[in-house]
């Protein structure tokens, strides 16, 4: 197989029932299909998950946690396995415009000054009826920023403590020294649904307060 340009990092855990959709919308981009590579991380999954991922075994490159070790940890696993020098992360229970990656890759290839690009989204819920437009950067979520490969391993990739919140410590690590741009198209569709981990006030609130600790009182804002 040539050498993939951009990597697609996708963790899922206990995710049997959205996999399939997030799966299918990367398998069906416009871009050349040896142009990526779909890395995706079962995290110790106990439900279904494993079979579902047997259906697409040509199509990605697995790796099977034999227990669940948390998200950032996956996703490190993940982004130094990558083989491209462009990571872009999917989560496993939303999916992307058909345009998705070849759009990001052509902004990120044409303008070498740029470190990485977010694309705006669309929430959808369960049903995937569309709910709202958000803006990536006033709005901004964990998945469909494109970065170099090699700068987010500068940064150290993901603060594996956190296992929530770890996308804003990550953001904020990085745009110390980096810059995430705006491509004002809304390619990625974030699935609002009632397993959201969000959804965990308390432990949202607990990972919120590491975050003050470790980059001061604006670090939520």
């Amino acid at each position: 197989m040539a050498q993939p340009v951009i990597s697609v990092i996708v963790a899922a855990y206990n995710q049997e029932r959205y996999i399939s959709r997030c799966l299918r919308s990367l398998i069906a981009q416009t871009i050349d299909r040896d142009k990526f590579e779909i890395v995706v991380i079962n995290d110790g999954s106990t439900d279904r998950s494993s079979a579902v991922l047997g259906e697409f075994i040509d199509e990605i490159v697995l790796i099977d946690n034999e227990k669940n070790i948390g998200l950032p940890a996956s996703l490190n696993k993940a982004i130094r396995r990558a083989r491209s020098p462009f990571v872009v992360r999917v989560d496993a229970d939303d999916y992307v415009n058909s345009q998705f990656l070849h759009l990001l890759h052509e902004f990120l290839r044409e303008n070498k000054y740029m470190d990485a690009v977010a694309c705006d989204y669309l929430l959808v819920d369960d049903q995937e009826e569309v709910l709202g437009r958000k803006n990536c950067l006033t709005d901004p979520i964990a998945c469909g920023i494109m970065f170099r490969t090699e700068q987010l391993i500068d940064i150290g990739l993901y603060d594996e403590t956190f296992l929530l919140h770890e996308e804003t410590d990550l953001r904020l690590r990085f745009t110390k020294k980096y810059q995430v741009h705006r491509l004002e198209l809304p390619l990625y569709r974030y699935r609002r649904h009632e397993n959201n981990s969000t959804n965990d006030i308390a432990a949202m609130e607990h990972h919120r307060q590491r975050l003050i600790q470790k980059h001061g009182d604006g670090s939520t804002k």
